[in-house]
C-alpha cells in the first residue's frame, strides 16, 4: 500500500480530522496522530451524531458556546485515547491530537484589543491542555497569537503553531517558543513543538495574484516555500539540548487545482516530519500505485527559485492569506454556534 510506503520512508502521517469513523480507518493504515478545528467539529455535529449529547447538555443548562466547546473537547479527548499508545511508545514524540483555540479571539466583531487577545490565548491554552498529555494546543500565527507563544511555551503547553504561510511567521513563532521553553519549570525533557506550514493555499494565492509566473513555477511555490522552512527548522534545532523532535507539519495538503495529482503534496514532502492530510488525501495516497521515497531534500533548479523570489511578494501574500484563514475559522465557529442553537430549540420541543 502506498500510504505504508510513505510512512516507511520517514513521514509521520496524521489525519486532518477527528471523525471517529475516519480515525478508525486511518489508524488501521498506520497514521499516528490527528488534528481538529472548528470547521471539522461543525461538519461532524451537522451530521447529527451528537444530537442526543446536545440534548443532555441543554438540559444541564449549558450555553451554546459551552456546548460547542464541550463537544469539541470530547471529540478530541476520544481521539487522544486512540493515539495514547503511540505517544507512550514514542516517549512523547508522536501520537498527538491538536486542539484549536477559539477562533473568535480574532473576530473583529469581538472588539478585543491585542493585549486582550494575547491574554486570552494564554488563558485558554492552559485550560484546554491541562490533564491531556498527548494534546497539542493550536495557536494561530496572527500577531496576537505570535505574541502569546513565549508565555504559552513557558507554561509547559505542547504547541502546534498553525496558519503559517511564510518564513517570517515561522521564525517569529519558533524563536518565541524557544525563549519560553528555556524557562519551563520542568525543563526541556518533555518539550515538544510543531509548526504547521499551509501549502496548497499558497499555490491558490499565487495562481490568482501572480499570473506572470512561468509554467514551471506555477503550482510549485507552496512546495518550495515549505521545503525552505523545513530546512531552516532542521538546521535551527540541530544541536539544541532537546530530547524530542521539533517538527514541521505539512498542512493544507489537499490539492485545490483541478487536474493535478491528488497526492502531489504527499509525494513532494515524503521522507521527514509530519503530514496532516485530509481523509480524501490519505485515500488518494492509499489508492496510488506510487511507492513513495524521500523527496523532502530535493529542490528545483536555482533559476526557478530566483524567479519565485523575484515575483512573489511574501509580505503581501502573508497578509492576504492570514486574513482569509481567520475568516475560514471564524465563520465555521459562528456556524457551529448557530447549529447548536437550532438543535437546542429542537431539544426543547422534544
Amino acid at each position: 500500500m502506498s500510504l505504508k510506503s510513505l510512512i516507511e520512508c520517514g513521514t509521520k502521517v496524521w489525519l486532518d480530522g477527528v471523525d471517529p469513523e475516519e480515525l478508525r480507518t486511518n489508524l488501521d493504515r498506520g497514521i499516528t496522530g490527528a488534528t481538529s478545528n472548528p470547521a471539522i467539529v461543525s461538519r461532524i455535529i451537522a451530521q447529527g451524531h451528537s444530537d442526543a449529547r446536545i440534548g443532555e447538555l441543554v438540559r444541564e443548562g449549558l450555553t451554546d458556546d459551552a456546548i460547542a466547546w464541550r463537544l469539541d473537547d470530547e471529540l478530541v479527548s476520544s481521539a487522544e485515547q486512540l493515539f495514547l499508545p503511540v505517544w507512550q511508545r514514542t516517549g512523547g514524540d508522536d501520537g498527538f491530537v491538536s486542539f484549536e483555540l477559539d477562533p473568535l479571539i480574532e473576530d473583529e466583531e469581538a472588539s478585543l484589543s491585542r493585549p486582550q487577545r494575547v491574554a486570552r490565548y494564554l488563558e485558554l491554552a492552559r485550560t484546554w491542555s491541562a490533564g491531556h498529555p498527548n494534546r497539542m494546543i493550536k495557536v494561530p500565527a496572527t500577531e496576537a497569537g505570535l505574541e502569546a507563544l513565549e508565555a504559552v511555551a513557558e507554561a509547559g503547553v505542547t504547541l502546534n503553531v498553525t496558519l503559517l504561510f511564510t518564513e517570517r511567521q515561522y521564525v517569529a513563532a519558533r524563536d518565541a517558543i524557544w525563549r519560553g521553553a528555556q524557562r519551563r519549570r520542568k525543563g526541556l525533557l518533555d518539550f515538544k513543538s510543531v509548526y504547521s506550514i499551509f501549502v496548497s493555499r499558497v499555490d491558490v494565492y499565487t495562481r490568482e495574484h501572480v499570473p506572470d509566473l512561468s509554467a514551471a513555477a506555477r503550482g510549485q511555490v507552496g512546495i518550495i516555500n515549505a521545503k525552505r522552512i523545513w530546512r531552516r527548522n532542521r538546521d535551527f534545532w540541530e544541536g539544541k539540548p532537546v530530547r524530542l523532535r521539533q517538527e514541521i507539519v505539512f498542512a493544507s495538503t489537499g490539492v485545490k487545482t483541478p487536474g493535478e495529482p491528488e497526492d502531489k503534496y504527499v509525494a513532494a514532502f515524503a521522507g521527514a516530519d509530519i503530514q496532516t492530510n485530509p481523509a480524501a488525501t490519505n485515500e488518494a495516497a492509499e489508492r496510488s500505485t506510487n511507492v513513495y521515497a524521500r523527496e523532502i531534500d530535493r529542490m528545483p533548479d536555482p533559476s526557478l527559485l530566483n524567479e519565485i523570489d523575484a515575483k512573489v511578494d511574501m509580505k503581501a501574500m502573508e497578509s492576504a492569506l492570514i486574513g482569509d484563514a481567520i475568516g475560514k475559522f471564524v465563520e465555521p465557529q459562528r456556524a457551529l454556534l448557530a447549529l447548536i442553537a437550532k438543535k437546542r430549540a429542537t431539544a426543547f420541543r422534544s
